[in-house]
């Protein structure tokens, strides 16, 4: 059974990289390509899957921020004739219809009762404005390893540490389940911080 799903899946991706020609389906990139299933439907095989690149993935799934130029590519994917790549279009324009062009293309778009169905069926076309991401005092956006400045002093709780303010602190994480808190090393101490209390460093 397991060598059965793993040659179906080869064949699939197979079936992808013609269609697409060993680009992705949306952008046309050639850089790191994966297969998308895209919900809620799946096991349709190559009408419901579609290959594409890590930085379109990245922003469909709200971990990356939505680059408004990067998906000018739209204007284009959006007149495939493969179901699931209107489906992406058609969620990513509305996300993107504080623009002009999105919206335009939104008008032009011409999706069937059931692939429009389906577009809407995961409400991920709602809320543009809803990635949450973390962000230092200026909103500039923090990733792990980044190097920040302390604009504040801060007294750490539990401890006779203070943290003053212009302290760098190389090398931070994330806190996957609170985007106001990172953490990071003060002389040798991990703590938690306020991305409030922090700024960027270039």
């Amino acid at each position: 059974m397991r060598a059965f799903f793993i040659e179906r899946i080869m064949k699939l991706e197979e079936q992808l990289q013609q269609r697409s020609g060993n680009k992705c389906e949306l952008c046309g990139s050639t850089d790191k390509l994966n297969m998308h299933d895209v919900a809620p439907r799946s096991g349709d095989g190559p009408d419901s899957t579609v290959l594409i690149c890590d930085t379109c993935r990245a922003q469909i799934d709200r971990k990356a921020e939505l680059d408004s130029k990067h998906w000018s590519c739209l204007t284009t994917a959006m007149w495939s004739e493969v179901p699931g790549i209107q489906v992406l279009a058609w969620r990513m324009l509305h996300r993107l219809k504080k623009e002009s062009w999105a919206m335009e293309s939104l008008d032009m778009l011409y999706l069937d009762e059931e692939t429009l169905a389906w577009a809407q069926a995961t409400g991920d076309h709602d809320n543009d404005d809803a990635v949450e991401l973390h962000r230092d005092c200026n909103g500039n956006v923090l990733q792990n390893g980044d190097s920040v400045t302390l604009i504040k002093s801060l007294d750490v709780k539990g401890s006779t540490l203070n943290a003053k303010m212009g302290t760098v602190v190389k090398n931070i994480r994330l806190v996957d389940d609170n985007k106001e808190q990172i953490e990071g090393k003060i002389e040798g101490q991990l703590i938690v911080i306020l991305t409030k209390y922090v700024r960027k460093q270039n």
